[in-house]
């Protein structure tokens, strides 16, 4: 198996998780917060999203979905374009709304579309390469391709717990 295979694999578990996590679940479930100072489904989903998208997109020099394909408009989030979502406050987490839970997943399924491509194309040593100098060591796409599988992979158990969390509760 060589080592793309493994990170398709990795990042197809994410999106296997994002539709486990969101399906069925209304717009009140999808932005309930457990306290003020919590993210929701909502923005866990959109941020993991966003993350991926902006990330792939800038190390592989690709567009990202989130600006290319519209999905920005679609979702109209009073916040800035290019918004990842990194160190937002509660009143951001806020901000972030969805009247379905397909949005989320028509917009992680575009990107995840986008990533496995990229993925595809990889040559071993393309995972060498190195795309962002400002850290010591210097940062390469190998790295960087697992550091974005293990924030998401994050993200999307915290949703995932979190709707256990709200299901329990309303049994």
């Amino acid at each position: 198996m060589h080592a793309k295979d493994i990170l398709i694999d990795g990042f197809s578990r994410i999106r296997e998780e994002v539709h486990a996590t969101v399906e069925g679940l209304g717009p009140d479930e999808l932005i309930a917060r457990p306290s003020p100072d919590t993210n929701s489904i909502a923005w866990l989903v959109w941020h993991l999203t966003r993350v991926q998208d902006d990330h792939m997109a800038d190390a592989f020099g690709l567009e990202q979905v989130w600006l290319s394909q519209d999905w920005e408009k679609r979702f109209g989030l009073d916040l800035p374009r290019r918004d990842t979502g990194y160190g937002h406050s509660a009143a951001k987490v806020a901000r972030v709304r969805v009247d379905t839970g397909e949005l989320l997943t028509g917009y992680y399924d575009a990107v995840h579309d986008q990533s496995l491509d990229a993925l595809r194309g990889l040559a071993a040593k393309d995972l060498e390469r190195v795309i962002d100098e400002r850290w010591d060591p210097p940062v390469t796409l190998g790295v960087r391709l697992v550091s974005v599988l293990s924030d998401d992979l994050q993200h999307v158990g915290q949703a995932a717990y979190l709707r256990g969390l709200l299901r329990s509760a309303a049994a």
